[in-house]
C-alpha cells in the first residue's frame, strides 16, 4: 500500500519535471487514467487495492484512502452468485482477460451496475502481478432499457388485446342480434322473453370488457376534441361521490393558466373514474383522494433523470392520488397488464388501469406511478398541450326508439353471420337492403345497380378492400350516396381516405340493432323531424 503511494509521488515527480519520451508517455496515461470516466482501479495478485482513480471516489462514494488496502469485496452487493465469482478469478488467474456486468453497492447503500473488464498485468518475466479493473457506469443505460423493453412489452400485449377483442366483438353481435330479433318476435308474455333477456344483459357485459380491451390496446375510435382538463374535473367532481364512500375526502387542486389538450373527452372521464375506484379499493378504511392539474414545461434533465421516454415538450399534468394501502414493489411492473389484479375474486376484473394506460397512450400522453407499501399510490398522467381554445360539447338529442324508413341501404359485410340479423332486422324496419359479401363484391354490386343506392353500412376492416378505399372508390361514382361506418375496432389508416365525421358516420361494434336503426336515422337525415324519428312518416 504504501510502495503504491511512494509509487505514485515519484511518477508525479518525473512528470514535473520532465525528461525522456518514456516519461512523457508516463505522465499522458496518468492523466488519462486521472480524468477518465471510467472506474479504475488497480490491485495486487491478492486482490488489494493499490489504487483507485478519482472517478472511482466520486461514483462509489469511498474516497481513496478508505479504498486502498482493501480489496473490491468493498463493493460487493450480495446480489451476485459465488459461481460467478469463482469464475472471475479463475480467468484471470490464468492470464486472460474477464468481462461482464456486476452489480454494485455504493457506500450509500445504492446499487449500481458496472461493465466490467479486468486485465492481468505481467512483470518482465510473464508472472502475474496485478490486476486493473476497468469499470463503466450502465445504471442509466439499464434503466433505459428496462422502459423501452416494459413499453414494447405493453405494446405487443395492446396488440394481442385488440386482436381478441376485435374478434371477440364479431362473436358477441352475432349473439346479441339474433338474441334482439328473437325477442322482438315474442309476446310481451311469453316465458323464454326473460331467458332472451339474460341473453342480452350477458352480451352487453361482455360488450364492457371488450371496450376495455380495446382501451387498452389503442383500438377504440375517438372522438377528438380541444379540451379544458379543470372543466372536465369540475364535471367529474360532481360524480365522484356516488362512486366513492362517505369516508373518502375528495379534494381538487386545479392549476392555474392550463393549457389544452387534444382528446376525447368520454375517455378521459373514464380515465379519472378508473382511477377514483382504484383509489376507493386502496382505502377500504377510508381515506383522501386528491386530483391536481398543472401546466408542466419537460426538459432535457427531467427526461435524463427521470423518464426517457416522454418527449421535451409543453404537458398538461393530471395527478390523482391516494391516502391507501400503496402496491407491492413486485406489482409494479404489471399494475398496467389487462386482467392483472390484486383483488379477491369477483371483486375486478383488472382491466380498469390497463383502460387508463390504453387510453393515455392513444391520447398522445404517458403514465407512471408512484407508491411504496403502505403510503399511498400517485398516478401522474402527461396529456401534451396544444394551442386551441376548448371546444363547445354538443348535447346529443335524444332520438326515439324503432326508427325506421324506406330508403335503399347496401349493407357491406364479411361476416355472414353478421350480415344476415341485420339484414332482416332492416327488412323489418321498411329498408330495401342490398347485400355485398366485401368491398369488391359491393363495387359489382353498385356498379350493376340501376337505382339510387341511398346509404352504404360497411365495415371498416375486410379482406382485400377496406370501408374506407371502399366508400373513396364509390364516392365519384354516386355522390349522393352516404356511408356508415362499422367495426370492432378502427386502425389510424381509416382516417386516411379523406374526412370521416366519426361523431356521426361511425359506429362501435358491438351495438345493438336498435341502435343501428338510430345511427341510419341520423346519418340520413340529420335535421330528422321528430315524426320521422318516432317511425310516422315514412
Amino acid at each position: 500500500m504504501d510502495r503504491s503511494k511512494d509509487c505514485a509521488i515519484t511518477s508525479q515527480e518525473q512528470l514535473l519535471s520532465g525528461g525522456s519520451n518514456a516519461e512523457d508517455t508516463v505522465r499522458k496515461l496518468w492523466q488519462a487514467i486521472e480524468q477518465s470516466a471510467d472506474l479504475v482501479l488497480i490491485t495486487d495478485r491478492a486482490g488489494v487495492i493499490e489504487y483507485v482513480n478519482p472517478a472511482f471516489e466520486s461514483l462509489t462514494g469511498y474516497s481513496r484512502e478508505e479504498a486502498i488496502g482493501q480489496t473490491p469485496r468493498l463493493l460487493k452487493s450480495g446480489q451476485q452468485s459465488p459461481e460467478l465469482y469463482q469464475e472471475l478469478w479463475a480467468t484471470i488467474m490464468s492470464g486472460n482477460v474477464f468481462r461482464g456486468v456486476l452489480a454494485n453497492r455504493k457506500k450509500s447503500g445504492e446499487i449500481f451496475y458496472a461493465e466490467k473488464s479486468i486485465t492481468p498485468v505481467r512483470d518482465s518475466e510473464g508472472r502475474i502481478t496485478h490486476f486493473i479493473s476497468n469499470d463503466r457506469d450502465i445504471t442509466e443505460r439499464r434503466r433505459l432499457e428496462a422502459q423501452l423493453q416494459q413499453a414494447q412489452k405493453m405494446d405487443a400485449i395492446g396488440k394481442l388485446a385488440g386482436g381478441v377483442a376485435h374478434d371477440f366483438n364479431n362473436l358477441l353481435m352475432v349473439i346479441s342480434s339474433y338474441a334482439e330479433l328473437m325477442q322482438n318476435s315474442l309476446a310481451p308474455e311469453h316465458p323464454l322473453r326473460r331467458n332472451v333477456q339474460e341473453i342480452m344483459t350477458a352480451s352487453r357485459r361482455a360488450a364492457d370488457l371488450t371496450r376495455q380491451l380495446l382501451a387498452f390496446g389503442r383500438k377504440q375510435m375517438q372522438s377528438l376534441q380541444f379540451l379544458s382538463l379543470n372543466s372536465i374535473i369540475l364535471e367529474i367532481n360532481k360524480m365522484l361521490p356516488h362512486l366513492l364512500r362517505e369516508d373518502i375526502q375528495i379534494v381538487f387542486v386545479p392549476g392555474e393558466h392550463l393549457g389544452r389538450v387534444k382528446a376525447d373527452r368520454v375517455q378521459i372521464e373514464q380515465v379519472v373514474m378508473n382511477l377514483a375506484a382504484n383509489a376507493r379499493d386502496a382505502m377500504p378504511d377510508g381515506g383522501k383522494l386528491t386530483i391536481e392539474t398543472a401546466s408542466v414545461r419537460v426538459d432535457e434533465a427531467y427526461v435524463q433523470q427521470r423518464h426517457a421516454m416522454v418527449p421535451v415538450g409543453d404537458y398538461v399534468l393530471l395527478t390523482v392520488s391516494d391516502s391507501g394501502q400503496g402496491i407491492a414493489p413486485e406489482c409494479m411492473t404489471h399494475i398496467f397488464e389487462p386482467f392483472y389484479t390484486t383483488k379477491e375474486d369477483g371483486k375486478g376484473t383488472g382491466l380498469g388501469l390497463a383502460t387508463v394506460y390504453g387510453i393515455v397512450k392513444q391520447s398522445g400522453g404517458f403514465v407512471w406511478v408512484y407508491s411504496e407499501p403502505g403510503l399511498g399510490a400517485t398516478f401522474k398522467i402527461y396529456l401534451p398541450t396544444v394551442e386551441q381554445q376548448a371546444d363547445e360539447i354538443p348535447i346529443p338529442k335524444p332520438v326515439a326508439k324503432s326508427a325506421g324508413g324506406r330508403e335503399t341501404i347496401l349493407l357491406v359485410e364479411d361476416e355472414a353471420a353478421l350480415r344476415q340479423p341485420a339484414r332482416e332486422f332492416l327488412a323489418s324496419k321498411g329498408y330495401t337492403v342490398i347485400e355485398a359479401m366485401d368491398g369488391d363484391d359491393a363495387l359489382r354490386i353498385a356498379n350493376n345497380h340501376t337505382g339510387r343506392i341511398d346509404l352504404m353500412i360497411t365495415d371498416v376492416i375486410m379482406p382485400h378492400m377496406g370501408g374506407a378505399q371502399l366508400a373513396e372508390t364509390l364516392a365519384e361514382k354516386r355522390p349522393q350516396m352516404k356511408v356508415l361506418f362499422v367495426s370492432g375496432y378502427a386502425e389510424n389508416t381509416i382516417l386516411g381516405h379523406g374526412p370521416v365525421d366519426v361523431m356521426t358516420r361511425f359506429l362501435q361494434k358491438p351495438f345493438s340493432l336498435e341502435e343501428l336503426a338510430r345511427k341510419i336515422r341520423t346519418v340520413l337525415d340529420p335535421r330528422v323531424s321528430a315524426a320521422v324519428a318516432s317511425g310516422k312518416a315514412s
